[in-house]
């Protein structure tokens, strides 16, 4: 479905007088150096995303990746047109979990088309930030876009990268803490999430760069743009620092976690063993006694009875203070 599409002249919106599928119609819009349109796409059928190639020039390659989405982050040229990927994500804290979508865009002389897959991919508030902008960033061109889009993308980075930073805040205080608990299925699933993230992020940062740098050129990215894609840049490399470092926090939370299940089981393997040492004497005791062989001490003895209840408690006692003592119990 068209989601959003308008023509830009001078940094201004110009609603465009024609019916969403009339892309060649919107194309013909621009007549002046520095117009350009731009076409928001949801998840566009084969026919949709057809129309708007046959209309803007678009390469049947990049076509085919816009339509099935699935694609890693990356930067391709097909001729006049750049085509951009862009992983998008969000989290979902019930389950500690990272979901991701994917936007594709193709940038070319005079357009921009961005085909969004997935819930977390809403473009809206980006291009409504950049008509708003005092800087009028707009009468940059189609560049300002990009960068809209991709600030608007790694803004979304960060806010998981900060959820992230959250949770495994609560996993070191929870593996620390003197109750027992049962961490290594949630360091798994954070670790598991940090890959998603890093999928994400990682790769973009080399099209970024060279948005940043004078790789391509001005008739691509404008001069002005570069030093916002710059920003961007620093934002993307924060966030692989935070990636590492989380994974490294995860990894240690884990050996911690393992070595502290060990000092509890050896722990637990203390206090069994010294109930067992208490029962086991004076269960020695009655066994002795209760053999009544003929010629036992202390069988015709009055108070043998007594004497054996005697030293059973006298050895619990003694042997339960030497384990009291030494820490066992």
């Amino acid at each position: 479905m068209i989601v959003d599409s308008a023509l830009y002249r001078n940094g201004e919106r110009v609603d465009l007088h024609c019916r969403p599928h009339e892309f060649r119609v919107m194309r013909e819009g621009v007549h002046s150096p520095g117009d350009f349109v731009w076409l928001g796409l949801y998840r566009p059928s084969e026919h949709e995303l057809a129309g708007v190639a046959e209309a803007f020039g678009l390469h049947p390659l990049s076509v085919e990746d816009a339509l099935k989405a699935h694609q890693r982050p990356k930067l391709e040229r097909y001729g006049e047109v750049m085509f951009l990927v862009l992983k998008t994500l969000w989290y979902v804290d019930a389950d500690d979990a990272v979901e991701t979508g994917e936007i594709n865009i193709f940038m070319g002389r005079d357009f921009v088309v961005t085909v969004r897959h997935g819930r977390g991919s809403q473009l809206a508030p980006a291009r409504h930030l950049l008509e708003a902008d005092g800087r009028k960033l707009l009468t940059q061109g189609p560049s300002a876009a990009i960068y809209a889009v991709a600030d608007h993308v790694v803004d979304g980075y960060m806010s998981v990268i900060s959820e992230l930073v959250k949770d495994v805040d609560e996993v070191e205080t929870s593996v620390f803490s003197t109750a027992r608990t049962s961490d290594s299925e949630r360091i798994y699933k954070l670790k598991r999430e940090l890959v998603e993230v890093r999928r994400a992020v990682l790769p973009l940062r080399d099209p970024i760069r060279r948005f940043a740098t004078a790789e391509y050129g001005d008739s691509a990215i404008d001069a002005d743009i570069r030093p916002f894609f710059r920003d961007v840049l620093d934002h993307l490399n924060q966030g692989a620092e935070g990636i590492d470092s989380l994974e490294l926090l995860l990894s240690s939370a884990f050996d911690a976690h393992l070595a502290r299940i060990q000092v509890q089981q050896n722990d637990d393997m203390r206090k069994i063993s010294a109930g067992a040492a208490i029962i086991v004497v004076p269960t020695l005791i009655a066994g002795i006694y209760g053999m009544n062989f003929d010629h036992m001490p202390e069988l015709a003895w009055r108070f043998g009875y007594a004497y054996a209840l005697i030293l059973m408690a006298a050895s619990v006692t003694g042997l339960w203070w030497f384990f009291r003592r030494s820490g066992w119990f």
